[in-house]
């Protein structure tokens, strides 16, 4: 007999997709730290035993979980680009206000997909799903890219200055009221040249 607090148990369909989506409801729940085969299989109604076969343990389904965690954040910078003016200036405003918005909005998975160093053996697996929401920024800063300067340092100010806000924002380090995102975007007006 089971309760109605019971998880719903997993019979068909992709057992991989619904372990990962189990581990984003782990995060949203706990953080970083509740984040476990285990846990992610009794969520999705497994046995324990279900998650080897498809992640190279915890490491692996880290990465799974980042995998979906850079489809949504690059969606959701094109969201807010696609809805806002569509001038340079304007989509580079709405890439920044979806990136702090998914930052907002997920914090744990946010967290999860910036958690692997550079020195981390996963890297290279975490940058090839990190590359298509990277590509986002690139294009966008593209037209404001002053003659003669390298594209990098644009793209570097712009995710510097977004990435840096949204830290200090989840870290509560404006404290209870957080700087209005139009600071962030009045900066950003300081960035590159229009066409």
């Amino acid at each position: 007999m089971t309760s109605a607090d019971d998880p719903p148990r997993h019979h068909h369909g992709n057992l991989r997709q619904a372990l990962v989506e189990a581990g984003i409801a782990l995060l949203k729940d706990g953080g970083l730290e509740a984040l476990s085969l285990r846990k992610c299989a009794a969520r999705a109604g497994v046995s324990h035993a279900a998650p080897a076969h498809h992640f190279d343990g915890v490491d692996g389904l880290r990465v799974a979980i980042a995998e979906e965690g850079f489809v949504r954040f690059r969606q959701r910078m094109l969201d807010f680009a696609d809805a806002g003016a569509q001038t340079p200036r304007g989509r580079l405003h709405g890439i920044c206000k979806g990136y702090l918005a998914f930052a907002r909005e997920d914090p744990a998975l946010y967290d999860l997909i910036f958690s692997f160093r550079a020195t981390s053996r996963l890297i290279k697996e975490v940058e090839l799903n990190a590359d298509p929401a990277y590509q986002v920024l690139r294009d966008t800063c593209a037209p404001l890219v002053p003659p003669g300067t390298d594209p990098v340092v644009i793209e570097t100010q712009v995710w510097s200055l977004v990435h840096g806000f949204a830290l200090l924002i989840l870290t509560g380090r404006f404290g209870p009221d957080p700087v209005p995102e139009d600071a962030v975007l009045a900066l950003l007006d300081r960035i590159g040249t229009d066409p």
